[in-house]
């Protein structure tokens, strides 16, 4: 066991955070650790996938190894879609192709994994590294979508059975509610709301 917990824990900011909560689903964004094993960036490649805690083959997840994938964790699906990341090929090849059915229903093609990665990415992050936002009308958000309002801007909400639920790594709290017509400011990337709003991916057990 280690002392202090690692940084690694995702928030649906994509912010990356020390939290001794433990999530649902592990994820990686390629290399982010420097020569010294410390943290130094935030994303390495444009696949970024969530993936089962425990893999198919066996395999024990490397932490802290410079040249290895950053094992990074979410609290569950959404709080992953909301940080762009996208279901696994591999070790999560039904949600995976759930997602790309979504896309195809939402956009009328069934891309890559390539093609989506390429999407997301610009959709996720800009040029600067900072998360890309937008503004739209809770009335047009479906369930499963993380927003900020302008009141409380650095808490994330999900929004879900017409009330906005209060995100934290130890869990969501109790919700709250918003008028349909008020503006907020979107946290999941846009091509994932588009994928939420058709119903064709699950994202609640």
């Amino acid at each position: 066991m280690i002392e202090h917990p690692r940084r690694n824990r995702v928030t649906p900011f994509g912010n990356i955070e020390a939290m001794p909560h433990r999530g649902t689903l592990m994820g990686n964004r390629g290399d982010l650790h420097d020569n010294d094993g410390t943290l130094c960036r935030t994303w390495m490649l444009r696949r970024w996938i969530s993936c089962t805690l425990h893999s198919p083959t066996g395999r024990r997840v490397t932490f802290d190894t410079p040249g290895c994938y950053t094992p990074l964790f979410f609290a569950d699906e959404v709080t992953a879609l909301a940080a762009g990341h996208r279901p696994c090929a591999s070790c999560r090849r039904p949600a995976y192709e759930a997602f790309r059915a979504g896309w195809q229903h939402a956009f009328g093609e069934k891309p890559s994994a390539v093609e989506m990665d390429d999407v997301l990415h610009q959709a996720r992050i800009d040029a600067a590294g900072l998360k890309v936002t937008f503004i739209a009308s809770l009335r047009d958000l479906p369930d499963g979508v993380f927003v900020a309002g302008e009141r409380s801007p650095g808490t994330a909400f999900l929004v879900r059975a017409g009330s906005l639920h209060p995100w934290s790594h130890a869990g969501y709290g109790k919700p709250v509610h918003m008028p349909v017509n008020r503006p907020v400011k979107v946290l999941t990337p846009a091509p994932i709301v588009g994928i939420l709003r058709t119903g064709t991916f699950q994202i609640f057990d």
